[in-house]
């Protein structure tokens, strides 16, 4: 996951397991703010009730934007050069 692609109130998955969090790979939160121009993401977790149980600063290849709709991908494909 490129920064590019991660905007604020976003809502992503965390890919990591992050232990001394007491956080889990697939726990779901929202980006609230953008940290060193793109390079790590404050986000936010909370339960049912909106509660917030924990906020850290997380990088780009720990997290991964959630779609709720489909996306329309350009027409042309794209080639990848392995």
């Amino acid at each position: 996951m490129t920064s590019d692609n991660i905007k604020l109130l976003d809502v992503v998955a965390l890919t990591v397991n992050l232990p001394e969090q007491n956080l889990c790979r697939g726990q779901v939160g929202t980006v609230v703010e953008i940290l060193a121009d793109g390079k790590a993401f404050e986000v936010e977790f909370s339960d049912a009730e909106g509660q917030t149980y924990e906020s850290l600063g997380l990088r780009p290849e720990q997290i991964i934007v959630l779609h709720f709709e489909p996306i329309l991908f350009n027409s042309t494909p794209e080639i990848i050069n392995a």
